[in-house]
């Protein structure tokens, strides 16, 4: 980056004139590279409440407004809403349906679901249903997107992207739809937590930082056939960190709160951090508990923050967090842990079992990667009365799951997640991202090895097609890379192999960085599948 240029100028600059800083430009990050925890703490304006001082919120389920034998149909407004998340003040939100998280949607494995979105926030958006097996049309591509019908021209909030390909144009892309668009998930695969959020090219990082994140959970046959918690004790819990304004307001660094220019202050571009540990939006919540099986569906919708998770105390014998699922559903074999690392967007379905504990016993869940406000996430409560009858257990084999097969791959291609040379921006395969421009063009029913090399933190997140981690640095895979995934955290100068299956669906689609700052600042690809 040339120094005497501003790095306002210089997006300006790039976003209006093309050429070789229209694609790179504006992925500026700032800073040396450091090691621990990604990003930098964004504190707090507003003072920060007492920990463990309201109840656990569940998100609402969702209504179909219309069914028929082989589809449900949902309808999601996305407005602005007025929230209280902490004491005394209001929060400006941007929601789905006027709450955050969003009403969580619940679909049948093989039955559709579609989900029409109408936007009436001051600035576009674009749905992903993460984890979804999407047709390219549904899955959210960044510049597919819903314009406000009263924002057009200037007002689009595309301004600062109409140099670059793909975003010309008051609507952004030709993909764009005025108004509303709508959603259609087939939902041909397995049971498993999944979760949608706003995708926008350049802001996905304020949009799902203002609350555009929601649950959508699939049931299968096999799942409901196991002794599994159920009902109450099937718990979602949206971890997500967050900052205040002395106001209330979410406090965020954007480089430009009017969405001309995408992307973060200097400071923040290797993430934003805050200091309020949110679970379904309240701050450091408490859920009263009986002394039974509980199923807690663990979901980092942090933009940066990762989180090593451990009950406090554990309880005797240690292994409180038995985990049953993650990205892609139901695990073959349970496995034990202590802790458990989670990175942006990865998802763990576990079991605790709080009748190993006394009654009356207060348990944190603790985060050991944090420190003060951000080294508690929450508290269970264990009731003193009698505990219901709980008939529910763990199988010692959960699911079938079909061993990876990369001695078959058709291809190996590795991708690299680093900054981008001669400059501070972030890009895969020193390319910053351009939409329309893949790297990698894949045959649909073929297998590939996808191995990818990081220079930092980067939880890398593959659209279309779950994975298994087949490596982790030549070796076997980590603790947390089980079963079916769609995010794998990489750890500084890390490489890690997956292996894949491309089926059912053509089109372009996405791998990025999970990280939402370096997501908005260019560490995203396209790949076609034909």
């Amino acid at each position: 980056m040339t120094r005497g240029i501003s790095r306002r100028r210089l997006l300006a600059t790039a976003a209006v004139g093309g050429g070789a800083l229209t694609a790179g430009g504006w992925a500026v990050a700032g800073g040396a590279l450091t090691s621990g925890q990604p990003g930098l703490l964004l504190r707090s304006r507003a003072a920060l409440p007492r920990p463990y001082e309201v109840p656990l919120p569940v998100p609402s389920v969702l209504r179909p407004v219309r069914s028929s034998g082989t589809t449900d149909v949902y309808e999601i407004t996305q407005r602005t809403a007025r929230l209280r998340i902490l004491p005394g003040l209001e929060t400006s939100a941007w929601s789905y349906d006027g709450t955050f998280p969003g009403p969580t949607i619940v679909s049948r494995s093989g039955r559709r679901t579609v989900v029409r979105h109408r936007n009436e926030l001051p600035h576009p958006t674009v749905v992903h249903l993460h984890g979804g097996h999407t047709p390219y049309g549904s899955d959210g591509y960044p510049t597919a997107l819903i314009v406000p019908r009263n924002v057009t021209g200037s007002g689009a909030g595309v301004d600062g992207m109409t140099g670059m390909p793909g975003m010309s144009g008051a609507a952004g892309s030709q993909d764009a739809s005025v108004g509303q668009r709508t959603y259609t998930y087939p939902m041909e695969q397995r049971a498993a937590t999944l979760w949608y959020h706003d995708h926008r090219m350049g802001f996905t990082g304020p949009n799902v930082w203002h609350g555009l994140a929601g649950f959508h959970l699939v049931h299968d046959d096999e799942e409901e056939a196991l002794p599994l918690p159920r009902g109450e004790r099937d718990v979602p819990l949206m971890i997500a960190d967050r900052s205040f304004a002395a106001d209330g307001a979410f406090r965020y660094p954007a480089l430009d709160a009017a969405q001309r220019l995408p992307g973060v202050t200097d400071p923040y571009m290797d993430g934003v951090l805050g200091d309020v540990i949110l679970v379904n939006g309240a701050p450091w919540p408490v859920l009263e508990t009986q002394r039974v099986r509980y199923r807690l569906r663990l979901l980092n919708a942090s933009n940066a923050r990762r989180y090593r998770l451990a009950l406090d105390p554990q309880p005797p014998g240690g292994g409180a967090l038995v985990q049953i699922g993650g990205d892609g559903g139901l695990l073959e074999r349970p496995l034990v842990h202590d802790t458990l690392d989670i990175a942006p967007a990865e998802r763990f379905d576990v079991v605790v079992d709080f009748s190993r504990y006394r009654p009356g016993t207060r348990v944190r869940l603790v985060n050991l990667l944090g420190s003060g406000s951000t080294a508690s996430v929450m508290r269970f409560d264990i009731s003193t009365t009698r505990p219901p009858a709980d008939d529910s257990r763990i199988p010692a084999r959960l699911s079938a799951i079909p061993a990876p097969q990369p001695n078959r791959a058709a291809v190996t291609r590795t991708f690299h997640f680093q900054r981008r040379a001669g400059s501070t921006g972030w890009a895969i395969n020193g390319r910053p991202y351009e939409p329309g421009r893949p790297l990698a063009i894949v045959r649909l029913g073929t297998t590939e090895v996808w191995r990818f090399v990081t220079d930092f933190h980067h939880p890398v997140h593959l659209h279309l097609n779950h994975f298994q981690v087949t490596a982790r640095n030549g070796r076997s895979p980590g603790p947390y890379d089980a079963g079916w995934k769609d995010t794998v955290d990489l750890r500084p100068a890390e490489s890690v192999e997956v292996v894949t299956r491309f089926t059912d669906y053509p089109g372009r689609f996405m791998l990025h960085c999970h990280n939402l700052e370096h997501e908005d600042m260019a560490m995203m690809a396209d790949f076609v599948t034909e």
